[in-house]
């Protein structure tokens, strides 16, 4: 019985990611930026500190761009934290997506890549997938 506290500590459960929306930033001739905010739930009763994040998103089914933030996150115990990846793309080759980011209030995404995690546990890579249908935010005059 003394050793559940201890057990209960030293378990790992991975944070849950979700996309909240994407921000467009910004749109010119031969393409545009646009923000992924991510909402990132720590389930664990300790801190966790991301050390780099990586994903890929996809936009009505056509790969839209790349993100990447290197720098630390502090992901506290318990709780949702919102993180913002900027995505830069360019028009030719998107397709669909840009359609979508132009004419429509919500858009299809999917969503992959990899967190880096600091834990009291060690160092842990975490793969990130998600999919759905999510707000669009663009920019105002």
């Amino acid at each position: 019985a003394s050793c559940a506290p201890l057990r209960r500590a030293l378990h790992f459960e991975e944070p849950k990611v979700a996309l909240q929306e994407i921000r467009v930033t910004g749109i010119g001739l031969s393409g545009g930026t646009l923000n992924l905010a991510l909402d990132v739930f720590n389930p664990n009763d300790y801190a966790l500190r991301s050390t780099r994040l990586g994903v890929g998103i996809d936009l009505e089914d056509v790969h839209f761009g790349d993100a990447l933030l290197e720098k630390a996150v502090e992901l506290p115990a318990g709780q949702h934290t919102l993180v913002t990846l900027p995505v830069v793309f360019e028009w030719a080759g998107v397709g669909a997506g840009a359609r979508g980011l132009l004419t429509h209030q919500a858009i299809r995404y999917g969503l992959t890549g990899t967190v880096g995690l600091d834990t009291p546990l060690g160092a842990r890579d975490v793969k990130l997938h998600g999919a759905g249908e999510v707000p669009l935010t663009s920019l105002r005059p």
